[in-house]
């Protein structure tokens, strides 16, 4: 089938140029040829106005689509805040469905816990509460993230979420992890201390934390039309026991948990304690972390740590110089301070009577 649709006009002008070489063009012919020529204007203009209608409905289509692209990306942005990154990225890649499906991994579950909160912010105004748990709930939020850690859900200040779904490192990697992100944040609720008094705290806030790893089934739970991804199990039962009963400022993690990560954390082994529903456990208490990557300087009343490995060579290079500054600025505060008291003292004024 001939998919030309000008061929009829094409033969017909092939003919008239035959007539006209052979010299036999008659009236006949230029008819012929002006009546075809005028019903190839006629289609002409019915495909440039059907074109022009055309590309004007596909500039519309394109700004419709344009902006339902954009809605689409400022819903997504917001639902981002709701999941955490992983479970996010695992929905809009398509590896993971909206069903009722899940699964049973072996975790490290984490939860925390400010302790006495609730009493602190009793007299406190709705809007100082709001900022307050905010900030806390941000810079422990961005410690986790920095880790990987799959954010499973806020429970007033309280938080859950757990290292090995839907990513993982390997078991032993997630459980060191956790129990280092615990240290850092503890780490960094010390350096939160300042900000504290602008809203007439006049103690310093502690936090608690329990830690366990161990077998739990993860997914999607819920009905259709209301899922919730989360995990649960005795890990998940056993991380939260052991955060009800840790101490004030402290980590607790379990035994199995520790067998995991002793070769690279300080712990104390404490005395069996009763856990609700679980029975006697034996608990140990996180000290402190023995990775060489880290640092830890102490001012006064003030601790700060700092990750090495999180450090480009010139941050490295910058912090160094600093220290060294710092060193020099304190000898010298340290010497001025030998001779104010020097001076002070009259020991100068005695030493001269001697001469």
């Amino acid at each position: 089938m001939d998919t030309n649709i000008f061929s009829q006009e094409t033969e017909v002008l092939a003919n008239a140029k035959k007539t006209n070489e052979s010299g036999k063009a008659g009236q006949s012919d230029y008819n012929k040829l002006v009546g075809n020529y005028s019903k190839l204007l006629r289609t002409t203009k019915r495909i440039i106005k059907l074109s022009d209608k055309n590309e004007h409905r596909l500039n519309e289509l394109k700004q419709e689509a344009q902006e339902t692209n954009e809605q689409l990306e400022g819903m997504s942005s917001q639902l981002s805040k709701f999941l955490s990154p992983q479970l996010y990225q695992s929905i809009f890649s398509g590896s993971r469905h909206g069903s009722r499906v899940s699964r049973r991994k072996k975790l490290t579950v984490f939860f925390s816990d400010l302790c006495g909160f609730t009493n602190f912010v009793e007299s406190m105004e709705s809007e100082d509460v709001t900022d307050l748990l905010n900030l806390y709930l941000e810079s422990m939020t961005k410690i986790a993230l920095d880790y990987g850690a799959t954010i499973d859900k806020y429970i007033g200040d309280g938080i859950m979420l757990f290292f090995g779904d839907p990513e993982t490192e390997g078991v032993r990697e997630d459980a060191l992890k956790c129990v280092n992100m615990a240290l850092e944040m503890l780490k960094e609720l010390d350096n939160l201390g300042d900000q504290w008094v602008r809203y007439g705290l006049k103690e310093q806030l502690q936090m608690r934390i329990g830690i366990d790893t161990g077998f739990a089934t993860v997914g999607n739970f819920g009905c259709e039309s209301r899922l919730d991804y989360t995990a649960i199990g005795s890990a998940v039962n056993k991380a939260s026991r052991l955060e009800e009963a840790a101490e004030n400022g402290s980590i607790y993690i379990s035994e199995d948990t520790y067998n995991l990560v002793k070769g690279s954390i300080e712990a104390v082994e404490l005395d069996p304690i009763y856990l609700k529903g679980l029975g006697n456990f034996k608990p140990f208490k996180v000290l402190k972390s023995v990775d060489s990557s880290s640092v830890t300087l102490e001012l006064g009343e003030r601790t700060m740590s700092v990750i090495l490995n999180k450090l480009s060579e010139q941050e490295l290079d910058t912090a160094k110089l600093n220290l060294e500054d710092t060193i020099t600025a304190i000898d010298n505060f340290k010497r001025q301070k030998s001779l104010d008291f020097f001076y002070d003292s009259g020991f100068a004024e005695k030493e001269k009577g001697k001469t």
